[in-house]
């Protein structure tokens, strides 16, 4: 089956893991700082907070900022659902915002605008897909309004412009992203103050952690604040640092496979759109289609999966789940909903060739009954 996402792992990251075996020490070492210390510097930042996923990054970077009950935070529905959870784990409100169109999956700027209220505090940006919404037009609607901008940025690591919109980005490292450590994210935060208090929740609020106080002549702690156990490990951050070496080559593989992909479905399945038909930076996290409404999504799928390529769906809505329909029933987006009633993810990432990608489009366009001269997949 070729598979819509796959991790790049093999015997460097084993290596990296025997050495973390070896060395008797399995959490919150040298391995995490040093990985904190490159994903940073990857990313134009002084430092960054390695955490056990995104969610949890997400979830610290609110807690951090002092969201909570009464406060409102706008939110995309076309996410994954951590990003609204994230949100209700501080006790405040998500307010969903539609998208701007089938071509653009990103957050509405004029539908933020008409959702604010004297109660919004924070904006949770998502970079769908790893396409990056408008750092200008985003920074001056939030200054303007007075609110705080979050980047969602599981999606996109490895481009400088993400972790420089606002306060804070949040990264995953989950086994389907551009880079992994098969569970993990990151926070990258500019005011070392956040950062700090970030660090700190962490860990349980405590003042210090275990490898510190080895090194300390009193091994003792005190809790200054709330804090959850959010670390992350040495041997996903082992992993990490293998990872890291990969990651702009295979951002630049997923670059070229897009323009492939692209090229051959504009030629072999006309009727078939590609959201992002204007140039964005992105790091190519996924490769969603949208399909002719006269089409049967499931039919599409069941035939690709014959052809043996997977597909899956990004995202079912966030606001028509049972959870947050009972939560904020009522909940209406047009653009977010007839996206996700066509929308279908196929396979993309470093390990596939062009050769693939031709099957793909060929098997595409078969099970539209499409014409094409293109090879079958196989």
């Amino acid at each position: 089956m070729l598979m819509v996402s796959a991790p790049i792992v093999g015997m460097p990251e084993k290596a990296a893991l025997s050495e973390v075996i070896d060395s008797g020490w399995l959490t919150m070492g040298d391995r995490v700082q040093a990985f904190e210390q490159a994903f940073a510097n990857l990313h134009g930042s002084d430092d960054c907070v390695a955490v056990g996923s995104c969610t949890a990054a997400l979830h610290l970077i609110l807690h951090a900022l002092d969201i909570g009950p009464g406060d409102e935070v706008l939110v995309p529905a076309l996410t994954f659902v951590a990003t609204a959870n994230a949100v209700l784990y501080v006790n405040a409100t998500p307010v969903f915002v539609d998208i701007e169109s089938a071509d653009v999956p990103l957050m509405s700027l004029a539908e933020a605008e008409a959702r604010c209220t004297p109660r919004t505090k924070a904006i949770i940006l998502v970079h769908f897909a790893g396409y990056l919404a408008d750092r200008d037009a985003w920074q001056a609607f939030a200054a303007r309004r007075g609110l705080l901008l979050i980047e969602d940025a599981a999606h996109a690591p490895g481009l400088k412009e993400v972790g420089t919109y606002g306060v804070a980005a949040a990264f995953s490292f989950y086994g389907n992203k551009n880079m992994t450590t098969a569970e993990g994210g990151a926070v990258i935060a500019r005011d070392p103050a956040l950062r700090d208090r970030i660090r700190l929740a962490r860990g349980h609020g405590m003042s210090s952690g275990t490898h510190q106080r080895l090194n300390s002549r009193t091994p003792t702690y005190d809790v200054t604040m709330l804090g959850f156990n959010y670390r992350l490990d040495e041997m996903r951050a082992a992993i990490g640092l293998v990872q890291l070496q990969g990651l702009l080559e295979w951002n630049e593989i997923r670059r070229i496979l897009v323009v492939l992909y692209r090229r051959l479905i504009l030629q072999h399945c006309p009727a078939v759109a590609v959201p992002f038909s204007a140039p964005r930076p992105s790091a190519y996290h996924i490769m969603p289609i949208i399909l002719p409404e006269t089409v049967q999504r499931q039919d599409v799928i069941d035939r690709l999966r014959t052809h043996g390529i997977q597909t899956t769906i990004h995202y079912p809505p966030v606001h028509m789940m049972t959870l947050y329909r009972q939560r904020f029933p009522g909940i209406h987006l047009p653009q977010t909903e007839a996206f996700a009633q066509r929308e279908l993810t196929i396979p993309l990432h470093p390990e596939i060739t062009a050769t693939t990608v031709e099957a793909v489009v060929a098997a595409l366009a078969a099970s539209l009954g499409t014409e094409t001269h293109l090879g079958s997949a196989a």
